[in-house]
């Protein structure tokens, strides 16, 4: 009776089991890799992206291909998580945790088919995680001023020219530190430095400003448009008259009730301007819009006032200047307001901006040019990438080799450490080493050279010369000490790479079922409908 119960709950379902399930699995995830390994190093290559609508984009950000990408398979999307996980954390090295993750898989499968278990594998792969992590933190170094600089440069190889690799990454450590030097916070947040994009001038004109920009003019151009120093309120929400909460109408049964119905709304208007003045607001800042009427009740309590200001900009004017974003007036007192030291309104390639320097930070936004729009944004994401990079750099300034040389070095301990290992785990670390592989052979393939030659050439340049920091540089096609040649990493880059590409590993080969189900064709709910009417 049970069976029977069974059957029939799954005659509606396609189901996949055991290593027909893991080959697919597997399968799904090469793809992916295949899709954006060939732009992994500073010679990797780009790839267009055609969007529905036609627009185009040139990127060699594995992160940005896969995101771009319409992938139904739900291993494929487990890996796409992944590598949006390390951007999110790391800013950098999303190709190579896609790439590890499935060389792990490709390994752990080429055993399953010798008989070994996948939890054998699984146990094998969590010892070999927890070495490599130690191996990484025993190899590293603190790195130099002039190695962070360095290390922000190597994030962007391959994805800009050098000229742009150089202010950005410059640009990105200053606003890094300077934002260490003046945040009471642990963890520094790369979304608290603002960034604007102005067409015009070379990437070199990019500069790095104390305050936040905004592309605004005041709402009153009769009042000043430069301030030396004052209290600030952010009022999240507008200076409108209140609508009625309900739906309802208004029916005149006498001459004057309208007018006295706009007066008392005036009126209302007038009291929540009057508060805001009471409580010492020389700058007011508003998300959404304030109604005409209340220009210039502003301007006779003189008010600065500037209007629609995103949410995005009130938090970053808020931490700057100290204040509290109210939603009411009926609720605010002098408590509520910040200080700013100087506002002042210029004028950037024929647009209004306005800059707020606050008193608590003061808030920094960076200006980034270029000469066309399709530069602007390519040089905004690399930016981004960058800022991300040396955030992460003023916190931890631990450092690693690049060129391949910290995966070589690993797969020569892991494969060491194996030897130690009695049981079948030690089948499973094996694996994993020879996956540490498949990042060095893929900077080499991209560079034109043979990835088996070099990998062999680096394991064994390293072993003879007991110098982990050896790696290949592909703009001469030799090898060199990483740390000579400036080609250095994040330890955290590397770090949550292995974490992630592991523990996507792991999640795969713990599936042993895959139960797809079906969907018929259904009538749509109006023919339904329509149906019943009919009947």
């Amino acid at each position: 009776m049970v069976s029977r119960e069974h059957e029939r709950i799954l005659q509606d379902t396609e189901r996949e089991q055991g290593n027909t399930a893991l080959r697919n699995n597997v399968k799904a995830a090469l793809a992916l890799a295949d899709a954006v390994r060939s732009t992994l190093g500073p010679l990797g290559l780009d790839k267009m992206l055609i969007s529905d609508v036609g627009e185009v984009q040139v990127t060699n950000d594995g992160v940005t291909v896969l995101e771009a990408a319409k992938v139904e398979h739900p291993t494929a999307r487990m890996l796409i998580s992944t590598s949006t996980t390390q951007d999110v954390e790391a800013h950098d090295g999303t190709t190579s945790a896609i790439v590890l993750t499935a060389e792990l898989l490709l390994n752990a499968l080429d055993w399953i088919d010798r008989g070994i278990h996948p939890s054998v594998l699984v146990s094998g792969y969590r010892m070999a995680l927890e070495y490599a992590l130690d191996v990484i933190e025993s190899i590293s170094r603190s790195a130099s001023d002039e190695d962070l600089i360095q290390v922000v440069k190597t994030s962007l190889s391959g994805k800009v020219g050098e000229e742009t690799r150089s202010s950005l990454s410059l640009l990105a450590m200053e606003a890094a530190k300077v934002a260490l030097e003046r945040s009471n916070r642990e963890i520094i947040d790369p979304n608290d430095i603002k960034r604007i994009t102005i067409r015009g001038g070379r990437i070199s004109d990019s500069e790095r400003i104390d305050g936040i920009v905004m592309r605004k003019t005041r709402l009153d151009s009769q009042t000043p448009d430069k301030l030396n120093s004052g209290k600030i309120l952010i009022l999240d929400g507008g200076l409108d008259p209140k609508e009625l909460s309900i739906d309802a109408s208004i029916r005149i049964t006498e001459p004057g009730m309208l007018a006295r119905f706009i007066e008392r709304q005036k009126q209302e208007l007038q009291d929540r301007v009057q508060a805001i003045a009471d409580v010492g607001t020389d700058l007011l800042i508003v998300r959404d819009g304030v109604n005409d009427d209340a220009i210039s009740m502003l301007r006779e309590v003189g008010i600065v006032t500037y209007r629609r200001v995103e949410r995005d900009d009130l938090e970053l004017i808020s931490r700057a200047c100290g204040a509290s974003i109210v939603r009411d007036t009926r609720g605010i007192n002098s408590e509520s307001l910040g200080t700013f030291e100087s506002l002042k309104e210029e004028s950037w390639e024929s647009i209004d901006h306005v800059r707020i320097h606050g008193s608590v930070g003061s808030g920094q936004t960076v200006i980034i040019r270029g000469s066309t729009d399709s530069i602007l944004e390519e040089n905004q994401r690399a930016f981004d990438d960058a800022i991300g990079v040396a955030c992460g750099l003023v916190q931890d300034s631990s450092i690693l080799p690049g060129g391949g040389a910290i995966q070589i070095a690993l797969a020569r301990r892991l494969r060491d450490y194996s030897t130690s290992i009695p049981g079948r785990e030690q089948l499973a670390v094996e694996a994993y080493a020879a996956a540490m592989e498949s990042i060095p052979r893929a900077l080499a393939q991209n560079a034109g050279l043979d990835g088996l030659d070099r990998i062999l050439e680096i394991t064994a340049a390293q072993a003879s010369n007991d110098n982990d920091w050896l790696g290949l540089d592909v703009t001469d096609r030799q090898i060199h000490d990483m740390s000579e040649r400036g080609v250095i990493e994040p330890l955290r880059t590397t770090r949550q790479a292995l974490i992630g590409a592991t523990e996507s590993a792991i999640s795969v080969l713990r599936i042993g079922d895959i139960l797809w189900a079906k969907q018929d064709p259904q009538t749509p709910d109006w023919q339904s409908e329509l149906g019943q009417d009919e009947d």
